[in-house]
């Protein structure tokens, strides 16, 4: 029977939430602001934004199935007789093989002991565990990503709608940060002003190519 590969997990729905929402919020975020000064028609500007908000729903929900899998790679915390055997065929000496063994052995119990500080599980990879987890993320990114995109779908006047857009993703931001301070017990006021600090990248960075671009 193959061996059983596992996945880096933390809690369920809540880690497909943290990643998905805040992807699509600034993703779509970045897009429409950057659309909305450029030279294209409404429904150009539809269309190419919808296609990214679906398409990236897709992609955060493969990664979120990938992650789940995991890899045998990782399941090893010491030196296999297979990889022992390469290095002897490669005449490496013993007392450095040894070496090479116990940094792995090492690295493994950093790594263990991260996971802990973080409050994140490995568990055994389950399949219908890891569909409903690249679900649950493709539609938190699909919440995240209406956000932004909603002004413009209300409102045709696409500076106005921009102005509004930028208030949700703020306070979207902020109440986000609020929801994942709780759910990892963090301290809260860092993680709105990191958070808020990454929006405001998001909207700097189309801010100036569209400068360019004009």
């Amino acid at each position: 029977m193959p061996k059983q590969q596992k996945a880096i997990r933390s809690s369920g729905w809540k880690t497909d939430f943290l990643i998905g929402f805040p992807d699509g919020l600034l993703l779509l975020f970045f897009t429409t602001f950057l659309l909305h000064g450029m030279p294209v028609s409404v429904q150009q500007f539809y269309t190419v934004n919808t296609c990214i908000w679906l398409a990236g729903s897709i992609l955060v929900m493969i990664s979120a199935f990938q992650a789940n899998r995991g890899d045998q790679q990782h399941d090893e915390s010491t030196l296999s007789p297979e990889e022992r055997q390469k290095l002897v065929r490669l005449n490496i000496s013993e007392p450095i093989i040894e070496n090479i063994a116990a940094e792995m052995q090492k690295d493994a119990i950093q790594w263990e002991e991260t996971l802990a500080s973080q409050q994140v599980q490995e568990k055994h990879f389950n399949l219908a565990a890891a569909i409903r987890s690249g679900l649950l993320t493709g539609f938190s990114f699909l919440l995240g990503g209406i956000l932004p995109f909603l002004p413009y779908l209300r409102n045709e006047h696409f500076t106005a709608a921009a102005n509004t857009s930028v208030l949700y993703v703020f306070i979207a931001m902020t109440v986000f940060s609020f929801i994942k301070s709780k759910m990892t017990n963090q301290s809260t006021v860092p993680i709105i002003l990191r958070n808020l600090a990454y929006g405001a990248a998001v909207w700097l960075g189309a801010y100036i190519i569209l400068l360019v671009f004009r």
